[in-house]
């Protein structure tokens, strides 16, 4: 049996430059991924299976979805016995944080420990990038720069072992709505130097159209803040919004301040990998 875990993906920062003609937008984005997150599990049958469990499995009804798309891609291109997989669904639907995309880059990671397939291997990244956007950078599972649509990556150092906490309000946000409502302008891309710093400088331009789309998303950058945070930003499209903090303990205070105001949210205090 293999296990895979699916880690939750954060943009420090997310520049949208361009729209571009095949429905994709150009951009420049900074990568960072949680310890915690999806677990995806693999072992040999005599037949195909996907099973879902966890807190958000009831969430995805249906065996077409990002983790039997990655399965059946991996087989076409390198061929794999039938197998049973599990996914152990953690991450909130269509939050900002990749889970679908981590769900298949894990599952192709998966794969190829089982078949022995580096996974740095070129057409494990074509079939990745095929499956979306986000799925190379979760495939790579490194902090890194993404430019063009995203499966442009250069890794990065800093940040690692950071304090994070990530808040969702329960908002399920249209990642092609978000998009379309972008205002079209290309504000400069993501400066040089430090993570933290170059983070910092910028920021993630598809926070004000969701903003509009969930307000609440307004409330949890608001809860975030605080003594000891060290950035407060929405991820992706949204919803779920995230900080990092100078310390265990400042982090733990904000947990507590968002349960007391907000019971109902899912809230995953964690640290950068």
């Amino acid at each position: 049996m293999i296990r895979e875990t699916a880690p939750a993906k954060l943009n420090l920062a997310l520049h949208v430059r361009a729209r571009r003609p095949d429905g994709y937008h150009d951009l420049e984005t900074l990568f960072v991924f949680c310890r915690d997150g999806d677990t995806i599990t693999l072992a040999e049958a005599a037949e195909d299976s996907f099973a879902l469990t966890g807190p958000f499995g009831a969430a995805l009804v249906g065996d077409d979805n990002l983790v039997t798309r990655a399965r059946d891609a991996f087989r076409a291109a390198f061929g794999a016995a039938p197998c049973a997989i599990t996914l152990d669904k953690h991450l909130p639907i269509a939050s900002g944080i990749g889970g679908g995309s981590a769900d298949a880059a894990a599952t192709l990671r998966a794969l190829a420990r089982w078949r022995g397939v580096p996974t740095d291997t070129p057409e494990l990244f074509a079939i990745a990038e095929r499956l979306g956007a986000d799925v190379p950078a979760c495939l790579l599972g490194r902090t890194s720069i993404g430019r063009g649509k995203g499966e442009q990556l250069v890794p990065v150092e800093g940040l690692s072992d950071t304090p994070a906490l990530l808040v969702n309000p329960g908002v399920a946000v249209s990642t092609a709505a978000v998009f379309k409502a972008w205002d079209g302008i290309d504000r400069g891309g993501i400066g040089s130097g430090d993570l933290l710093a170059a983070a910092r400088a910028g920021r993630n331009d598809l926070e004000a159209p969701a903003r509009a789309i969930a307000p609440a998303i307004d409330e949890a950058i608001a809860l975030l803040a605080g003594e000891g945070v060290l950035l407060a930003r929405m991820s992706g499209s949204g919803a779920t919004c995230f900080a990092l903090f100078d310390s265990f303990e400042a982090r733990r205070a904000a947990a507590a301040r968002v349960k007391a105001a907000r019971p109902g949210w899912w809230c995953l205090e964690t640290a950068l990998a």
